[in-house]
């Protein structure tokens, strides 16, 4: 019986990747240790699900193309493979992994939902220790080798370590895409630079003012939240009052947030 081919959506972004190499690398990366449970983000045809199955994790996968669960379902029939029809974006964590059970997330995942999937996440309230996925270069790039920080940048560093990985081609993934693509780290993944929810909550109403309006300075932007003393609150952080927002580290954020 011959195989029909597989007609991927544009729609939801799917580039499926089948590059052994590639492959190993993003299961290593995880450090999939045996027994450990991973939460696969698009899995796709199973490529990147059958390697993490041999490393000896339990892969829960989130697949939101219908047309796939029973593909999923038969091939990796037996082993510790769970697969759920659903978007990740609404996925409710606690319905399949415990809160009390640690995970890891791993995907090769549609660029265009790469920052709402970060935060979706690491800002949960069941994070997971380690995440790990393959997302457009340059977006990594400005994540992890960046000397100028965005809102991105610094909403990852807020929670865990970014570390870029390795560069994939665009020619290694069916369809290719438009750009090359890369394996993004993050690790460490934790609350300890907050004190508490209200910190928290106030870190991130400053840092989405001071990206506000990217051509005026970070003091004028943040004005508002910080008072008329915002200059000085400023210099007591080590942050000169011309400074713009990307120039600004994620110490000094903290320490703003902290007043």
């Amino acid at each position: 019986m011959i195989k029909k081919k597989f007609i991927t959506k544009k729609s939801l972004g799917q580039h499926f990747l089948h590059n052994r190499h590639y492959l190993e690398v993003v299961a290593d990366t995880a450090d999939i240790k045996k027994g450990e449970t991973v939460l696969e983000i698009g899995p796709g045809e199973g490529a990147l699900t059958a390697v993490l199955l041999e490393r000896g994790a339990k892969v829960v996968a989130l697949e939101k193309d219908s047309r796939l669960i029973e593909v999923l379902r038969e091939k990796f029939a037996g082993e510790m493979f769970e697969v759920i029809e659903g978007d990740a974006l609404l996925f409710d964590i606690s319905n399949s992994i415990k809160n009390t059970t640690a995970y890891k997330v791993v995907g090769n995942i549609p660029y265009y939902i790469t920052g709402a999937l970060f935060k979706k996440f690491l800002s949960g309230k069941h994070q997971p220790q380690t995440l790990v996925f393959l997302i457009q270069k340059e977006v990594a790039e400005r994540i992890a080798r960046s000397k100028k920080e965005s809102i991105l940048s610094l909403s990852i560093k807020a929670y865990g370590v970014p570390k870029y990985i390795k560069s994939v081609p665009a020619g290694a993934f069916v369809p290719p895409p438009k750009v090359d693509s890369s394996v993004l780290l993050v690790s460490g993944i934790s609350r300890g630079n907050f004190k508490n929810a209200a910190h928290e909550e106030r870190f991130f109403e400053l840092l989405k003012a001071g990206f506000g309006q990217k051509r005026k300075l970070l003091a004028s932007n943040i004005k508002k939240i910080l008072g008329e003393q915002h200059t000085n609150k400023l210099e007591n952080v080590g942050v000169s009052p011309k400074a713009r927002a990307e120039d600004v580290s994620l110490e000094a954020w903290l320490a703003l947030s902290r007043l």
